[in-house]
């Protein structure tokens, strides 16, 4: 029998247990949180079979610890969990950059714990236990970033886990993640942030705001997200983020110069509209 351990159990911690509890029903899954009312709430929800009073009672005999916590939250569990894991346990996790956690896993955990970094491509602008839906990873990739020296033994396992909850595991260097996601990812959520501070600092917000429709929506949907969990992946990442946000900026200086340019800005609306087409067909 699987014994699982999540330790985090807001929209991505909680999710995944309600998909392993439905798709992997023989599976035992304990939680723990630092919030009782979190852990009462999954137990009521049926994300896990038992919620652990302590991190030592949470990896008391588990094969898998998934760490589901905010990025910088992960780096003091590593450090804590570190003495307590089984000999020949896996430590997975689910955030945002892998570099970072990656460097810290090999600074704290001992040798015979296998850890393999993790990330699913899927979230909600929402955060908590009472967000979390089973079915959150269904179809999303799920990126794996596995350290040169873990077995396959472990791969295979977490591999397999991510497939039963039906995702689709990705393979990936741990840099090359960062690089990726920064651009897809991490930007976004500041784009939406900024929009949403440039907009609401006007002075016209109050009758600008009674404008405002579903595109300003979708703009800013991102902005009502975890601050906590944005600050983490920002700070982990910033180097990464810092040189799309240079390239964005001047993507819109180029815009803002076919202002003036009415042929040069309807064959740039057209080439996005037809890059986001494409990029739609492959999904």
């Amino acid at each position: 029998m699987d014994k699982i351990s999540i330790i985090g159990l807001g929209l991505i911690g909680g999710s995944l247990g309600l998909a392993l509890k439905k798709y992997d029903p023989d599976a035992q899954v304990t939680g723990f949180s630092r919030r009782a009312e979190t852990l009462s709430l999954a137990l009521d929800r049926g994300a896990i079979d038992a919620a652990a009073a302590s991190l030592k009672e949470a990896v008391d005999g588990a094969n898998l610890v998934i760490i589901a916590t905010p990025i910088l939250a992960a780096r003091a569990i590593l450090k804590e969990v570190g003495p307590l894991l089984p000999a020949s346990s896996i430590v997975t996790d689910t955030g945002s950059t892998k570099v970072a956690v990656t460097e810290w896993a090999a600074d704290y955990l001992p040798r015979n714990v296998r850890f393999i970094g993790g990330h699913p491509m899927a979230g909600k602008e929402k955060s908590g236990i009472e967000f979390a839906v089973a079915d959150l990873f269904h179809d999303c990739t799920y990126c794996l970033t596995p350290a040169p020296q873990t077995d396959e033994e472990a791969l295979d396992y977490v591999k397999g886990l991510v497939s039963r909850i039906k995702a689709r595991p990705l393979l990936i260097d741990a840099q090359k993640h960062d690089h990726l996601v920064a651009a897809i990812s991490h930007l976004p959520f500041l784009l939406s942030a900024a929009l949403m501070e440039l907009c609401a600092g006007d002075p016209s917000w109050p009758e600008m705001s009674q404008l405002a429709s579903s595109g300003f929506r979708d703009m800013t949907r991102l902005a009502s997200g975890d601050p906590v969990m944005y600050k983490d992946i920002c700070v982990t990442n910033s180097v990464e983020i810092s040189g799309y946000v240079d390239g964005f900026l001047k993507e819109l200086e180029r815009t803002r110069s076919l202002l003036h340019q009415p042929a040069g800005l309807e064959k740039m609306l057209r080439e996005a509209r037809q890059s986001r087409e494409n990029w739609m067909k492959g999904r």
